[in-house]
This record gives C-alpha cells, structure tokens and sequence, in this order.
C-alpha cells in the first residue's frame, strides 16, 4: 500500500507550500483507517524539508516518481522515501532511501545491531543501512513486477541530523559489509547522496514504475527459491524421515491447491520433528512460487531455526530471515492475503490482551489472512494462561470462515536417540496422562540421571559441551529475573541460587536471548522454557525448582503460586492451583524433552526428588 505517491515537481512543490505533512497524513488515515501518532507526523515534518533539498539540489528530472511510507505486502513494514527512474543507460531503477533523525547512537557486538534513542528510550534497533538493504531485497525477492520487469532497487540511509564523531560507533568495522551494501549518509553528506540518486534515478521516466511496484504480485522470484533450495540441500538437520515425509507430501499436495480455503493440523508431541517437517514445507511451498511465511510465536525459536538453515551462507542471513515472522501481526490483514501460512508451535498462539498484541485471537487472524493454513501442535506444550492454541480451538475456527480442516498425527520418536519410552515416562511420572511406560523405559537408549545437586548437573553438562556435545543447563522459572535496567543486560547477576548447595548461575542473558541457545556464553547461563521451547541439545541438565512439589499424602504433584516466578505465566491463577499445575508440569515436560541423548535432573523439593526416584529407579 502505497500512503503518498507523487513526481519530484509535485514533491517539491508540497514542501514549499507547506503541504507535505498534511498531505501524507490525510492519506495515511485514508489508507490506514487510523491517525498517525505524533512522533510521525514531527517525523515527516522534519525529514521531509530535508529530503526536498536533496532532490531539488540533485537536479533529477521533474518526472521521477517519489513514493513515501510504502507499506510493504505481506509485512508490518514501511519504507520511509522511495524515488524511481532511470539512468542515463535507460535502465529502470528505484532507491530506498531510509530516514533517522538520530544525532547519536551506540554500536554493539550483535551483527548489524545498534542502540539508539527511539521512542523515549534507548533500544536496540537494525543498523540504518541493514534496514534500507532488508527492504529492497524484499522487494527484489518478492514483488514480480520488480524482477520479472528488469526493475533494479538501491538502498541507502540518510541520517540528516547525525554529525560523526571519531570514532563513529555506526560505521564500526562490524557494519562495514552492510554499509557498503547500503551507503550510509550523513548531516554532512548532502551532495554525495544527491550524486547517488542522480546517477540511479536522474532521468526521470518513474512515475509508472510506482505502480509497477505498487500492483506487483507477492511471490518469490526464482533467485530467492535457488537460494532457498540451496540451504536445504546437504544440510542434514532438515532431512525428512519416514512418518515425516508422508506428512509433508500430504502438506504440500494440500497448500498447492489454493482454491479451496483449508486448514491442515500436524500434530506430535517433542521429538516428532514437527519442526523439521515445517521448515521443509516453507522451502517446498517458495518452490511452487507461492507466497509463504513460516510463523513462529518464540523469537528464539525463530532465531536458531534461521541461524541453523543458514550456517554455510551466513552472509545471505536476511533473504531468509524475512520470510519468518511473529504471529502479533495479522489481526490487520486482509483476508486470504496470503496463500500460505506455515505455524509451528502453534499452542503458543495467543489471544487478546497478550503482550504486544493487539488482536483478538491469533488463531482468528491467521486463518482469516490466508487461502490455506498449516498449524504444528502439540496440546500437552501450552505453559501460559494467554496460550490459546488448541486442536479444538483451531477447528472451531476453521469452521468459522469455512476452511476445510484436514488432520494427521506424529507418533515416531526422532528425539531422545529413539527413546519414546522416556518421554511417555515423563508424561506419566509428571502426571500429565497416564501411559504405557509408567514403570520405565529401555535405559541403554537413553541417559537420564537424578542428581542430589545441582552442581552435580552443571558439572555434567559443562563436561558434556567440553566434549563437543551441545548441551545447555535449564530451569523452571522459579527465581526471580534481574531488570536489565538494574545492570543484568549481559547475564551479570546470578538470579537462580540454591543456597543449601552454594549454587549461583545467571538466566540467559537479555543481549543474546535469542541466540542463547548457540551461543558460546550460553553454557555458563541458565535458560528458561521461552528460550528453549522447540529446539534441540544433545544433552540438557534441569533443575526444578520450589514452583512444582510433591504431596506425598495425596500422592499429587501440586504448584506452589508463590514460588513460581512468571508473572505473566500466573495471571488471574491465584486461586486456580489445579490449572496453574497444569502449566507448570507442561513446562518440565518441555525442558526435560529437549535433550536427544541425555537429561540430569535436580529437584530442590526433597518430596518430588524423593518420588522421581521411585518411579526411575535410576539412583
């Protein structure tokens, strides 16, 4: 959706009179059916008289086409000034043309990552120029007039209040590749961003490749699907095995048949690779140049995924990158904009009043927004009282927009080296669901330990990743989390302490939380279930703290509302125990799951020690 589209004469012309801001504010609330906030709107009254300058000074032809905030297709983005036309070879081009006001900012260790003063306070936000480049690589990827009309895009920043310093943390070395991608303009670089645009875009002819681009269809070009395709290819964390391959085959034959709405339910419980098949089906269905995007609620989760697909060509991150997504965004999309949406951990889906969001069901808006939808789920995952996502619930909806509900089950255990028997163990010893396995399973297959202390945990798992393994320590979230405004940004402050053992290790630290997982530092830290969730280590050790407790009169597992530290996980469940329980186990079910060979445990309440020892036998 294009807010403001114009000439250069016309541009200029705004400006001098004044009109620019109220112009593209009237068509924003047309456009957008809401009134811009004010920080916007100052936005545009500022960065526009500069913008005027640069294409009055440049002497572009009156007849290149300026575009400003263009709403991407498909995405929550807008690009802040697009102007197109030629070159003096007659080739078509278009310029993005990011715009900060920044006068200061703060680099970081994370790639193309800063800090920066927005919106009252200092956040962590996308280099300039990796967000210019990110956007016209959509473009260039996904919009078919783009590159099946021999359109060519350029990107640039242009921080007209930013004067550099020596040294300039925002052209650090570790930007350097992104800069050159995206040229960085600064305050006093006025005549060299008129030269770039004049030499892309100075002879004019543009206005109709605005609404080439504008009426382009989304659908991923050929270079993207070979890109794609060639990430999968050799990688043998995504190869489909048995059940999983007729599951994607029956996916794919579905999702390719677009003109019948339908909803498709792949559920499994951990282990069953929902995910592997999931993330096949994304690379399957770009093949069939199909307008995809893979849906994630946990950004870690989304995170490895991307860093694991693209760990040859790390380069070529952000091509992959944009076609995942949150699941916070589509309550404002127009219905079947997508053809397919692709939902792993679908039970973490929210509903409204969730953090950030600001729909109704997450659920509603994902199938409202797509021809056919695939949700990834597993009932017995759901650790939250916001966590909506349920087969039920699913179908109950797809019958609502008459979306034809297609169902299949994973049985076959690729986790826990096989060992199905564990994980049914678990179930039942967590008093989950009753199984087969309550009195233990093949323990040649899989290591699983009762320890007396957690130092005993951490020294098996440190020696474990010393030996190459992946393997991560993880905890029920039963000590409180330290601010990252009271100086525990980095992991400073070791928050989970057992004082009876001399215990101290920090959460995983908020700098690198979504990464945590791979990252170096991660096996000195303790990570939760929100950054746990769906992934995989070869070995984990977990400690259950004081938040689940054994009753050994009532023979019960029971929650302990006080212990439990998630605010948001215990909401409005003071005095419903029974379902906060419930959570609760489904939490230590999730973190004793996630290792493929071998799990150590720790129980601070002696009583649940005490009785996962008799029901293991394993001490």
């Amino acid at each position: 959706m294009i807010i403001y589209s114009s000439n250069a004469l016309a541009f200029r012309e705004s400006v001098d009179n004044n009109q620019i801001t109220v112009q593209i504010e009237e068509a924003f609330i047309k456009g957008m059916g809401k009134r811009p906030n004010q920080g916007e709107v100052r936005a545009w009254n500022n960065s526009m008289q500069f913008m005027e300058k640069i294409i009055r000074n440049s002497k572009v032809a009156d007849d290149c086409g300026i575009l400003i905030e263009y709403n991407i297709p498909s995405t929550s983005k807008r690009i802040d000034f697009i102007i197109a036309g030629q070159d003096e070879q007659k080739n078509d081009n278009f310029v993005i043309v990011e715009l900060k006001q920044w006068d200061a900012v703060e680099a970081m260790d994370r790639e193309d990552v800063v800090r920066a003063f927005i919106g009252g306070r200092t956040r962590e936000t996308p280099h300039p120029s990796y967000q210019a480049w990110s956007y016209k690589q959509y473009l260039s990827d996904m919009n078919e007039a783009v590159y099946s009309k021999d359109i060519n895009g350029y990107s640039c920043a242009y921080l007209h209040n930013y004067r550099t310093v020596q040294p300039d943390p925002l052209q650090y070395n570790q930007y350097q590749d992104i800069i050159r991608e995206a040229p960085l303009f600064l305050a006093d670089d006025a005549s060299k961003l008129q030269d770039f645009l004049k030499r892309h875009v100075g002879q004019g002819n543009g206005v109709n490749l605005l609404y080439l681009i504008e009426n382009g269809k989304i659908r991923p070009s050929k270079k993207l699907i070979d890109h794609i395709d060639g990430l999968f290819q050799g990688n043998s964390d995504f190869v489909l095995l048995d059940e999983q391959k007729v599951a994607y085959e029956a996916i794919m034959s579905l999702a390719k048949q677009t003109d019948v709405k339908r909803t498709i339910i792949v559920q499994g419980g951990p282990g069953t690779g929902k995910s592997v098949i999931s993330m096949n089906a994304l690379g399957g269905l770009l093949k069939n140049k199909l307008n995809v995007k893979f849906i994630a609620p946990n950004a870690s989760f989304r995170t490895v995924m991307v860093e694991t697909l693209t760990q040859r060509q790390a380069r070529n991150k952000t091509r992959t990158k944009m076609l995942f997504t949150g699941s916070s965004q589509f309550y404002k999309e127009p219905a079947d904009m997508y053809d397919v949406l692709v939902v792993d951990e679908a039970h973490r889906l929210k509903g409204k009043g969730a953090y950030q969001y600001l729909g109704e069901n997450q659920i509603e808006d994902i199938i409202k927004a797509s021809k056919v939808n695939v949700f990834f789920i597993d009932d017995f995952q759901r650790i939250r009282p916001e966590d909506i996502g349920s087969i039920d619930e699913i179908k109950r909806l797809a019958a609502l927009y008459n979306s034809e509900v297609h169902e299949y089950s994973l049985a076959a255990q690729f986790r826990c080296s096989g060992a199905e028997g564990f994980l049914n163990w678990v179930d039942d010893a967590l008093q989950i669901r009753p199984t087969a396995n309550f009195d233990g399973w093949d323990q040649d297959s899989f290591e699983f330990k009762l320890v007396d202390t957690p130092n005993e945990v951490y020294d098996l798992i440190k020696g474990k990743n010393d030996q190459g393994y992946k393997a991560r320590m993880l905890a029920g979230f039963a000590w409180n989390w330290t601010a990252d405004k009271e100086g525990n940004r980095n992991g400073e402050i070791p928050d989970v302490t057992i004082e009876e053992h001399r215990f101290a290790m920090p959460w995983n630290a908020r700098s690198i939380s979504s990464t945590w997982a791979i990252h170096e530092s991660g096996i000195d830290q303790v990570g939760c279930v929100h950054t746990s969730q769906g992934l995989e280590f070869d070995y984990v050790g977990v400690i259950i703290g004081n938040d689940l407790k054994f009753d050994s009169e009532k023979m019960e597992l029971y929650s302990d509302y006080d212990e439990y530290k998630d605010r948001m996980g215990k909401r409005g469940l003071k005095f419903k125990n029974e379902e906060l329980t419930k959570l609760i186990k489904n939490i230590y079910k999730i973190l004793m799951s996630r290792g493929m060979k071998g799990c150590y445990v720790y129980c601070r309440d002696k009583e649940l020690m005490n009785y996962l020892c008799s029901r293991a036998n394993s001490k």
